[in-house]
């Protein structure tokens, strides 16, 4: 993401100029804009044109700027595409004042985000996502026979590139003739999405994942194709290509392969990596001594006031909701928790780990000791009070 100007302070009005620049960037600018903001950017608008005098109506489509006040927010992940929809607020010969449309935010078009007040998680989140080195820096190719989904994995979601399949004839029989040539052709198709989506200036490492030999022999052809199309940049790069084990070729076998040891020492500086890490180290209290770990909003809260939390646990998903008072308080509650020497932990709901979180009430905590008492009691499981 580039910031391109920043009149914003925490608590106050102000606006923000981005431009959004890879598909990660998209996921923070649809957790930036909510129900209320405006939101300035260029669109396109189809106006008649004066035909001198001939009864045929000829039109164009013209490029204008403008700003809405925003009532609905759409995201589209695959097509990586945001839509606004809301009341115009700028004078405009052909947008009249008031009269409802559609902005679309997309990749290299530069849009400014106006708020009434500014919150810490907001002017975090730009921070983050205008961090050069927060980009995707874990890539993954989770293969079987005839199966294969390459993924990309960045410092707040995961997108899913490609998906290969591809039938593939019997070992034995009269189709086993033709089993080693749709391997063959099935390694290729997944060798190019390498090729179309890995950006190895960014990703740290390439890992081939999944059940079987499957993930050694396309590691083998991969080295193979790379030497014989003298590909400098996989040849280059080799180190950064390895090996796990996972239970499928699914996207969520992601969650064992990034808990792998020999994959997470790669990866231990990542985002990802930190919340999956984080996740695990919940279960392995909840498993451990039960009474340090709790999740839930009351059974979070309860701890909190007590001074128990030690590492608080939450998605983003919680903060994407149009009650202001609402969102203020998962907001002050990260807040206080990092003031009183705690951990806040923000998980992407576009991560693996998120999803799980999200599984949990998207809201947990580890704590400092243990609350056996607050453990037995029975506190409401929606919002926080």
């Amino acid at each position: 993401m580039k910031l391109l100007g920043k009149r914003a302070r925490k608590g106050e009005e102000g606006s923000i100029k981005l431009v959004p620049e890879e598909g990660e960037d998209m996921w923070h600018a649809y957790n930036l804009i909510r129900e209320g903001d405006a939101v300035t950017a260029t669109t396109f608008r189809k106006v008649q044109k004066d035909s001198g005098g001939t009864s045929a109506v000829a039109s164009e489509r013209i490029k204008i700027k403008l700003t809405i006040k925003v009532e609905e927010v759409d995201f589209d992940a695959e097509g990586q595409q945001i839509r606004l929809r809301g009341k115009n607020t700028t004078e405009n010969e052909h947008v009249k004042l008031g009269a409802y449309h559609t902005l679309e935010i997309e990749q290299q078009r530069p849009f400014t985000l106006y708020k009434q007040a500014w919150d810490l998680l907001d002017l975090e989140r730009i921070k983050q996502a205008c961090d050069p080195a927060a980009s995707a820096d874990l890539a993954a190719v989770l293969i079987t026979e005839g199966l294969a989904n390459l993924c990309l994995v960045g410092s707040s979601c995961t997108l899913q590139r490609a998906r290969i399949e591809t039938n593939m004839p019997r070992k034995r029989g009269a189709a086993a003739a033709g089993y080693d040539k749709s391997l063959e052709s099935f390694f290729r198709k997944v060798y190019d999405a390498i090729l179309r989506h890995v950006d190895w200036e960014v990703v740290k490492c390439l890992v081939i994942a999944g059940p079987g030999f499957t993930k050694d022999s396309f590691k083998t052809f991969l080295e193979a194709e790379a030497v014989r199309q003298d590909n400098r940049a996989l040849i280059l790069n080799k180190q950064k290509v390895l090996v796990s084990a996972a239970s499928s070729a699914d996207k969520h076998s992601l969650k064992e392969v990034m808990a792998s040891p020999g994959i997470a020492s790669q990866i231990k500086d990542t985002k990802a990596a930190k919340e999956t890490q984080a996740l695990q180290a919940f279960y392995d209290m909840m498993a451990r001594d039960s009474a340090r770990a709790f999740y839930g909003p009351g059974h979070v809260q309860a701890a909190h006031e007590l001074g128990a939390v030690q590492t608080l646990l939450i998605t983003d998903t919680l903060f994407r909701v149009n009650n202001v008072v609402q969102r203020q308080k998962y907001a002050t509650l990260v807040e206080q928790v990092q003031e009183a020497g705690g951990e806040a932990i923000i998980f992407s709901g576009m991560h693996v780990s998120g999803e799980q979180l999200n599984q949990l009430t998207g809201l947990a905590a580890i704590l400092r000791f243990p609350l056996p008492d607050l453990e037995d009691e029975e506190l409401d499981a929606g919002d926080l009070q």
